[in-house]
């Protein structure tokens, strides 16, 4: 791949977004990055790239939150993930570059939807259990491994719990951490963490640890809703073009 100055560019914004998302808002927005990336380059390249980077900003993210976790809801949720990784794995390789698009595409618009229009938040009386805990984590899992996505079907689970706000920050961190790191695994035997996309993720990195020190700074300075407002616009609009541009090619 030629890396253009809109490639790069790009990149660069996809990285600052999941660093600051996964420094102090939850790692949801990490979501973002595959299908942003994903405008310019083949979705598995993307992921495959991010992956080292995610790595090394989850174990930064894990000193900032040492300890401060919930083990119960890791411990539901863990689990079912690493499921969800494997059959992502499984099916992934079945998968071209296209359908790739087109499923990060609506997997980006549908939560976005969801957001705003909350159609599983009205499906949830009550706080969701351990069967509840464990479906959303396979989700989670599965989605993560395709492109990255598994912030908001944890989201869907451990909101409606009411951890405090540095809680659910460190339960995310803590799940996220095992998560990609098991992932590191199948992309590995799929031979995505060859040479040439290893040196783009060691560039990244000093972007990345910039951008987990923005996210822990404005963890207790900023409230998310602004930030959360934006995030979901470019989700959306992003998840159309990728939903059109994978259609394309069916």
């Amino acid at each position: 791949m030629d890396w253009t100055l809109q490639a790069w560019l790009l990149t660069f914004i996809a990285v600052t977004i999941v660093g600051i998302s996964k420094g102090g808002f939850g790692g949801g927005f990490g979501m973002l990055a595959v299908p942003i990336m994903a405008l310019v380059m083949p979705p598995m390249l993307a992921a495959a790239i991010l992956l080292p980077v995610l790595c090394s900003m989850d174990l930064m993210a894990m000193r900032a939150y040492w300890g401060r976790w919930s083990l119960e809801h890791a411990k539901i949720t863990v689990p079912a993930a690493l499921v969800g990784t494997i059959i992502g794995a499984i099916t992934f390789q079945y998968l071209n570059a296209d359908h790739i698009r087109f499923v990060i595409g609506l997997i980006s618009t549908g939560f976005a939807l969801n957001n705003w229009f909350k159609p599983a938040q009205r499906w949830i009386k009550n706080k969701p259990g351990a069967n509840a805990g464990r479906f959303w984590g396979f989700t989670s899992g599965f989605t993560s491994f395709v492109s990255h996505t598994g912030g908001p079907p944890l989201s869907v689970y451990l909101l409606p719990q009411k951890l405090d706000k540095t809680t659910l920050q460190a339960t995310t961190v803590l799940f996220f951490t095992i998560v990609n790191y098991f992932k590191l695994i199948p992309y590995a035997l799929l031979g995505q963490l060859n040479f040439g996309n290893f040196k783009i993720s060691l560039l990244l990195l000093p972007l990345a640890a910039i951008a987990i020190g923005l996210g822990v700074y404005l963890h207790k300075r900023v409230s998310d809703k602004l930030f959360y407002q934006i995030t979901y616009i470019v989700l959306f609009v992003t998840g159309l073009k990728l939903m059109y541009d994978g259609w394309q090619g069916f």
